[in-house]
């Protein structure tokens, strides 16, 4: 695991709330979001290693940037990858993607600005918990002109598995005093690794529909709450505790 800081700069001071609220990204705030996050992987690859490698046959959803990358070096033919140069692909790719990155506010999934408000309105502490790389996590929010919802996020080069980053995020929030108890924590994603992650979190877990894993396969993990999408969700849901 790689320690680099939750946050793009410094966090003010919160009071504690008795609600957490963790997001995917992609399929779950933001869909359809375009070529660009995969293309940079691919240059980033070229750049540092000088190798041609692709995304094409990785199942990349609900992986994790490292992970992919680590695919797409196996897959063009390098063994192992030492973990200095990995960082330097890490670091070139959302280089790369912080430049390109579209306005995302149209590829926004339905209900998320509307959910969003609500939870600040509420006091809740909300965080991401995604497999992107943390630049370019932020850059999606802030081309989204969502960022401001968000008070820290778990990202790729922090851990191995998404169950990591969830513990991590939620171990954070405990250690920056945000939270008070009793407290309900939640974890909302489109793909069976986030109901995954947030069963071996002790997490409430949210399965939305608006990601490639239809509603139907999502049931078959159990989530705690399963919905079509964001607007199907109620604020009720995620502040109680039964």
């Amino acid at each position: 695991m790689h320690s680099l800081s939750f946050y793009p700069e410094e966090m003010p001071r919160y009071a504690k709330s008795r609600v957490l609220v963790l997001f995917d990204i992609d399929g779950t705030l933001l869909r359809r979001a375009g070529p660009h996050h995969r293309q940079v992987l691919e240059e980033a690859v070229w750049q540092v290693a000088g190798v041609r490698a692709t995304t094409e046959g990785i199942p990349v959803q609900g992986m994790l940037d490292g992970a992919i990358l680590q695919c797409m070096l196996r897959q063009a033919g390098v063994a192992e990858t030492a973990p200095a140069q990995m960082l330097a692909i890490m670091k070139k790719a959302q280089a790369l993607y912080v430049r390109r990155c579209p306005d995302l506010r149209e590829k926004i999934c339905p209900g998320a600005p509307e959910l969003l408000e609500r939870l600040a309105a509420g006091g809740a502490v909300v965080g991401l918990v995604t497999g992107n790389l943390s630049r370019i996590g932020w850059r999606k929010m802030t081309q989204a002109g969502l960022r401001a919802h968000f008070r820290f996020g778990a990202f790729a080069e922090q851990a191995e598995t998404r169950a990591e980053l969830a513990g991590l995020a939620l171990q954070e929030a405990r250690r920056r005093a945000w939270l008070d108890t009793p407290m309900v924590a939640t974890l909302i994603g489109d793909h069976p690794n986030d109901i995954l992650a947030a069963r071996a979190n002790g997490l409430r877990s949210v399965a939305v529909g608006t990601g490639v894993v239809p509603l139907e396969e999502l049931a078959q993990h159990r989530p705690d709450i399963l919905v079509p999408d964001l607007r199907a969700l109620k604020l009720e849901q995620l502040i109680c505790a039964d």
